[in-house]
């Protein structure tokens, strides 16, 4: 891990920005070959009472500005975030890597983040895609040291003529099974990625108490809200940072070691 400089943000905030060690090669994974050192930002308060792993959506890089402030007002709150790129991102490129390479990006994030967390309670997670690639690794193999999953608009389906049988929307309701871990996922109620009632049913084989949802009433993918409901952006992203916060908080004591 390289530390290569450091910046102020909100009041007691501090933010650093750091390299991690590139993803190892993932079997027949595009992306992955030689790949260079993960671009990432520790993001951190005056006390840090968890290290929650953030991966960022299809379309926008860590430094997006929601993230930003997300990380932020976690970090007010005693969640410090470990912000990354992954691949394609940091080379520039529109188009995703293959699951593959995402995933073992996640891993390689994870792995740094443990350097920083010492005996500080690890989280991973991310927003849409990043929501969802760590949830896949998550599913396929235990991501070492990390106590519990946190999703940012967790992506169920495509956002058009969504069918029963929509072997994407069937795929990712198992990994939600088969993630054996603490989760929480906080959706918008008019996400077109995740219709409520869908989610709902993707979820009625999991232990309630192990998988919890907090729904922003009227919020989208981006979590924007109907003007009529006169809430902020900014608004929705304090009470998504409190919920995390508080859900954090409770996990050691909810859940049974994994």
């Amino acid at each position: 891990m390289t530390r290569s400089e450091s910046s102020g943000a909100h009041d007691a905030v501090r933010q650093e920005r750091l390299e991690l060690a590139a993803p190892p090669d993932a079997e027949g994974a595009e992306g992955t070959e030689g790949a260079a050192p993960i671009d990432a930002i520790h993001t951190v308060g005056e006390r840090r009472e968890a290290l929650l792993v953030l991966g960022h959506g299809a379309g926008a890089g860590m430094e997006h500005p929601h993230l930003e402030r997300l990380a932020c007002r976690l970090a007010e709150r005693g969640v410090a975030t470990l912000r990354y790129q992954f691949p394609y991102m940091q080379r520039g490129d529109r188009r995703p890597d293959r699951p593959p390479a995402l995933e073992a990006t996640v891993r390689a994030a994870v792995h740094g983040a443990s350097e920083l967390a010492a005996d500080t309670p690890l989280f991973a997670g991310g927003r849409s895609m990043g929501a969802r690639m760590t949830l896949r690794a998550a599913a396929q193999e235990p991501l070492p040291g990390v106590a519990g999953l946190v999703l940012f608009a967790f992506p169920l389906h495509r956002a058009l003529r969504v069918r029963d049988d929509d072997p994407q929307r069937l795929e990712r309701a198992v990994h939600l099974s088969r993630a054996d871990l603490p989760m929480l996922l906080l959706q918008g109620t008019r996400d077109a990625l995740a219709r409520p009632h869908l989610l709902e049913a993707a979820l009625g084989d999991t232990d309630p108490q192990r998988c919890r949802v907090h729904w922003i009433e009227g919020a989208d993918h981006s979590f924007r809200t109907l003007k009529s409901l006169g809430r902020s952006l900014e608004e929705v992203e304090t009470e998504l940072a409190d919920r995390v916060a508080s859900w954090a908080r409770s996990v050691p004591e909810e859940a049974p070691p994994y």
